[in-house]
This record gives C-alpha cells, structure tokens and sequence, in this order.
C-alpha cells in the first residue's frame, strides 16, 4: 500500500509511560501519524507536545480538537508552537463535534460551516508572537457534508473523514481538488468469521451510529433509516467498517486509495473493549490489528 497509513486512537487508557512507550512502537511500525481524538480526557496539544519529543519521525496530530474547547487564537499558537518544536510534525486536526458533547462544556451549538468557516477565517489572523516554525501546520478539517468539505477547500490543507463508505471519499474528492490532503479514518474488525466481524463492528460503532449527523451523511449515499437502526444493517456495517481477515481487510484498504484517499488513518475495533453506546471513547490498543497491518 503506497498511501500513508496512520492510526486514530484515544489514550485515556494508557499511563504516561506506556502511552510514549506505544506512541515509539508505532513509529517503529512504520507508522505515518498518530492521531489524538478529544473528548473529555487528555487535552490534545499536552499530549501532543510529550509524544513529540519523545519519537523522531512519527506525526502526532490533533484528531480531532474541538473548536468549541479552543478558541481559534489559542489553536493557531499551538499548531505553531508544536510544529516549530518538532519539525513539522504535527497537523491541526479541527471538528465542530455534536451537540451531545458541547452542552455539558456550556456551549451553544452553531451550525458546522458557519461555526467552522468563522473559525478557520480567525484563525488565519491571529497574533503569533513566538518564532515561527520553517512551514506552517497544515489545517485539516473534519467533515462529511459538501459545506464542510468545501470550507476545508477553500481555508484549511484539507479535510479528514470518519466512517465513511467509499462513495464518500469520492465525492469528497472531487469536492477538494487533487492537492488537498484528504485523510479516511476507517473501523478495523479482524475476525476470520464475518458474522462475528460484524457483531464487534456493532458494538464499537454504537455510539456514532446513533449520531444524527452520521444519519444525514449516510441518507446522502443512499442509506435509510433502516440502515441505523438496530445496531446498523449488514449493508452499512460492511460499507463503514473492514471486517474480515488481515488480507481481506488490506484490500479494503487499497481501495479507499484507489478512490481518493492521500491517507488512510485506522481506528480498530479491539473486541477487549468494554465499548459503550453512551460513550465514544475507545481506550484500549490493538497490536494484533496494528502488527498485522503494519506499513513498515
């Protein structure tokens, strides 16, 4: 596989030292990038900062920081901040997150491109008295809808998305144009028995799927109602998640570059995890997942 593969994974279960411990063996798997979600854990740029200096190659971005959390001055001094301080390795991964995550922050919630478009512009503006790195942080923005992805064209190094079909990553292409980086996160379930593929596919992916913004991204590919519910049907499950065995799910991969992603990010299914249909965090890492996969 010719496109960068990367991993996305929340490190609210990992101890200090096993999380540098892990953030070195990924490097040394050949991973491209590490990607830190935010919820309500580890703050994104911190941990970033630590994972930084203590690996020499490996990306480790912000994947994705809520522009609710961090207003656009304080992300653009600490892209600049991270990437002068590491080389250029790290990237300002940017969400509006949902509804469900910004109320208990106090919050009141803005609709996606206006709130994003007014961010990514401020964030081009603001004062950043600290020497600058040798070249900017590239600026990638999660989104699924065309207003979203054309506000990444228009302001930002590119767009990032997250349990997508392949159709999908299509449309977002021809959306961004061919320079734009275009980063697919993609649900791993390894398992030599599909129907058992599918059922931790489920569980993992319980708490997006109940996610109105998933439901209208999907409804514009074609999917219905029917498609979420009960845990999603066989088609949605199979179009948003790799479950099989490593070589089935290595083709997979394959072909969400062969349809227009410049990177590939996986974010395993790991069935020892304790997954939750209130909670999208996952916090437990999947060697068996990233050996059998690993780019190096």
């Amino acid at each position: 596989m010719g496109t960068p593969l990367s991993l996305l994974q929340w490190t609210e279960g990992t101890t200090g030292r096993d999380l540098i411990a892990h953030a070195s063996k990924l490097e040394r798997l050949g991973y491209h990038e590490l990607w830190l979600p935010e919820a309500f854990g580890r703050e994104p740029f911190a941990t970033a900062g630590v994972l930084l200096a203590r690996t020499s190659r490996l990306r480790i971005s912000s994947g994705i920081a809520n522009v609710y959390a961090h207003d656009a001055d304080s992300a653009a001094q600490a892209a600049n901040t991270l990437a002068e301080l590491s080389d250029n390795r790290f990237s300002l991964g940017l969400g509006v997150s949902h509804p469900v995550l910004i109320a208990p922050r106090g919050h009141d919630w803005v609709k996606p491109v206006t709130k994003m478009r007014s961010y990514l512009q401020r964030l081009r503006l603001a004062p950043i008295e600290s020497p600058r790195a040798s070249a900017a942080a590239p600026v990638i923005v999660a989104g699924h809808g065309p207003g979203l992805l054309k506000v990444a064209r228009d302001l930002a190094d590119g767009a990032l998305l997250f349990l997508q079909p392949i159709e999908a990553v299509r449309r977002a292409r021809a959306i961004l144009g061919a320079t734009k980086q275009l980063h697919v996160v993609v649900r791993t379930a390894l398992a030599d028995d599909p129907s058992k593929a599918r059922a931790l596919a489920r569980r993992a992916c319980a708490f997006y799927i109940g996610l109105p913004a998933y439901h209208a991204a999907w409804q514009r590919l074609g999917y219905v109602e029917a498609d979420w519910q009960d845990g999603g049907s066989d088609r949605l499950i199979d179009a948003i998640c790799l479950c099989g065995t490593r070589a089935g799910i290595a083709a997979r991969l394959d072909e969400f570059a062969a349809a227009g992603a410049s990177h590939v990010v996986l974010y395993p299914c790991n069935p020892d995890e304790d997954y939750s249909a209130s909670s999208a965090v996952s916090k437990q890492w999947d060697w068996q997942v990233l050996e059998a996969l690993a780019p190096g």
